[in-house]
């Protein structure tokens, strides 16, 4: 499969002053240079950054395009995707302003409110700015976000995979509560996610890249990856019962099945200073395992836990993303 690759520095809206750097590998047809519609796309928070460690493994699982490869390498390469840092930095602390209003000046969550659904609203306008600043760079050809889609890989809307790293695990939280309180709206008389769709639905709707609304986001949601999410405070798993049980009945009601994978190391999960990391991903766990008999079994939950015999370091929390197990 031929690619696209590179990193974007994208406004989140047309008169911001602040730039979210975006790492992006996406599907290409060789034959007309424009994107092809993939069958998902993997959308990656970074967390903070890791500064002046000279650890090359560090360095290099840092870099955007590194991390957009890896993520492919992970679930295909008909997927597109997304590596998004924060567009604002206090030193080395992630501050995701746009994703979750309530944080302060070190990216903290004070808390995860779905009023106004602004991380899925921030994920929808960011990425389409992406779009259009592909559009500007391959060839100086026009890409056209809607078609080139072949029976081969795109049998109706694509997917969703969401994965948080570190910190942006906080993005996640915020998109899972808006989940819980978002309507299913058309989607439950949908075809299912990569199900092949008839001619009637084919002709009454339209195949985007990305989805162009935040309902068509949330509701194209599959997988949500916690991928070594820790906080120098709490919050960094969410432990709302009301949005589990949320969400457990919007899969009652005919939204698509939905799996959550919560993968840790003993950098996070075995840090005693920080033990409130390891009870609120055990209350996360619970919460959602309490939920999984009342979804008609289309909730999923898995924990895995990866270099359980080593002592806990920096390097191994950057080394999970290379190793990690999305199976």
């Amino acid at each position: 499969m031929e690619r696209w690759s590179g990193v974007l520095r994208v406004p989140l809206h047309p008169n911001s002053r602040t730039f979210h750097r975006v790492g992006a590998s996406l599907c290409l047809s060789p034959e007309t240079r424009t994107l092809r519609v993939p069958i998902a796309n993997a959308i990656f928070f970074c967390g903070d950054r890791a500064e002046g460690t000279g650890n090359p493994v560090i360095e290099r699982l840092s870099d955007l395009q590194k991390l957009s490869e890896i993520v492919v390498s992970k679930f295909g390469s008909f997927i597109n995707a997304w590596v998004i840092e924060a567009s604002v930095f206090n030193g080395p602390f992630a501050v995701y302003k746009d994703f979750i209003p309530s944080v302060n000046q070190y990216g903290e969550p004070r808390s995860y409110h779905p009023v106004g659904f602004p991380a899925s609203a921030s994920t929808i306008s960011l990425l389409s700015n992406c779009l259009e600043e592909v559009k500007k760079v391959i060839l100086g050809t026009q890409v056209d976000t809607k078609s080139g889609c072949t029976p081969s890989f795109c049998f109706s809307q694509p997917k969703t995979f969401i994965l948080g790293f570190s910190k942006g695990g906080t993005v996640l939280n915020q998109i899972v509560t808006e989940l819980g309180f978002s309507d299913i709206g058309s989607n439950a008389n949908s075809p299912s996610m990569g199900q092949p769709m008839d001619r009637k639905f084919s002709e009454s709707e339209e195949i985007y890249v990305v989805p162009k609304t935040r309902e068509g986001l949330l509701n194209s949601i599959s997988e949500i990856h916690y991928v070594d999410v820790g906080l120098n405070s709490a919050g960094a798993y969410l432990t709302n019962h009301d949005v589990f049980e949320r969400i457990s009945k919007r899969l009652m009601q005919g939204a698509p099945p939905l799996r959550f994978i919560l993968h840790g190391t003993p950098r996070q999960w075995s840090d005693r200073q920080r033990g409130w990391i390891l009870n609120e991903k055990d209350k996360m766990l619970n919460l959602l395992e309490s939920e999984t008999p009342k979804s008609g079994a289309k909730l999923k939950v898995l924990a895995r836990y990866y270099f359980a015999d080593k002592p806990p370091s920096m390097q191994m929390h950057f080394e999970i993303i290379e190793i990690l197990d999305i199976s």
